[in-house]
């Protein structure tokens, strides 16, 4: 027979459990909820009086990160956004490829009714990461001049942030951990025979 784990505090069962029930995986899995969502920019005006124009069409990718603290718990977490858009200069079209990288700082809450939630620090425009790609001569020499760049990141800063606070991805942010236990407590319960 084996020897059961020794007892310990309800403070230290506590923090073990948070921990456990606050797993990168769970962050992870909470978060990319938000994978294959479209993104689509424009048409908006760019550059010198607006008068060029971006649109662009893309898809959130899966994130990946680490934790980064324990009290609070906590993760830096990144989120792939990979766009196409096209630069209108009116007189010609130039087009570019962008893969974005927006930084979460994720942490984890325990509340008073028993439910764990999960904080997101939505992302400021200058901390996402851009690798922007202008296909041709002529692209690459526009880009500068329409401040493509600031305005992706603008405006996927204020995307991701709408997105993680609406209710399908508040739901998976949400752990009602008294409501998890009930529901375990029903699949434990021995079955009567027929």
């Amino acid at each position: 027979m084996q020897t059961p784990p020794p007892e310990v505090s309800y403070a230290a069962w506590g923090r073990a459990f948070f921990r456990e029930a606050v797993s990168v995986e769970r962050v992870l899995a909470a978060v990319n909820v938000l994978s294959g969502q479209p993104v689509d920019l424009g048409p908006l005006g760019v550059g010198p009086g607006r008068v060029a124009r971006v649109t662009a069409q893309g898809a959130i990718g899966e994130a990946w990160g680490h934790r980064v603290g324990d009290d609070p718990v906590a993760f830096a977490v990144r989120l792939p956004v990979a766009v196409t858009f096209t630069l209108d200069l009116g007189v010609d079209k130039q087009v570019f490829a962008a893969d974005l990288e927006v930084p979460l700082l994720i942490t984890g809450r325990a509340r008073a009714d028993l439910t764990i939630t999960l904080d997101i620090e939505p992302p400021r425009p200058h901390q996402i990461v851009v690798d922007l790609r202008a296909q041709g001569l002529r692209a690459s020499l526009t880009k500068h001049a329409a401040r493509v760049q600031g305005e992706l990141q603008r405006f996927v800063a204020r995307y991701v942030a709408r997105e993680v606070e609406k209710d399908y991805v508040l739901r998976v942010r949400t752990i009602d951990v008294s409501a998890a236990i009930d529901r375990a407590l029903v699949t434990l319960a021995p079955q009567r025979p027929v």
